[in-house]
């Protein structure tokens, strides 16, 4: 991650208990509404991208960092292979959701399933899960 701080992709940063508790109450107000009944899947699947970028946040501020520049979604999201050693097919399908959820922000309503957010969804709860037990290990204080 040094070479990421050298690059101007990262900066440092002193993630505190109460930011991560932030985070992560984020991450579940975030999980929890990408469930009520009626939403679009366009917005479920952001609702529950938007989890599992608040929990890459935790991991990389437990680290000592924040994504910073262009591309901080990205950067973040492939931390998680140096902070919580995410496998890069994981990596590579978060980012996957990141252009999905791009492309029904920006560009046009209608572009993701209802099976892509239920996937999605999935994602965030089991990354939340991974990270939690990954800060619960290696920064005890955090928590």
């Amino acid at each position: 991650m040094s070479d990421w701080q050298k690059f101007g992709w990262l900066t440092a940063h002193q993630a505190t208990p109460n930011e991560i508790r932030a985070l992560f109450a984020v991450a579940d107000r975030d999980l929890n509404d990408s469930d009520v009944v009626g939403l679009s899947a366009d917005t479920q699947l952001g609702l529950a991208y938007n989890a599992a970028l608040q929990v890459a946040t935790v991991a990389l501020a437990a680290e000592g960092f924040r994504a910073a520049r262009d591309s901080k979604h990205l950067r973040t999201i492939e931390s998680l292979a140096l902070t919580i050693q995410l496998d890069g097919a994981a990596v590579r399908k978060f980012d996957a959701f990141r252009r999905k959820r791009n492309v029904s922000d920006y560009e046009r309503a209608g572009t993701a399933s209802q099976g892509e957010a239920t996937e999605m969804k999935t994602f965030a709860r089991d990354l939340r899960k991974m990270v939690k037990a990954w800060l619960d290990s290696n920064h005890g204080e955090l928590v």
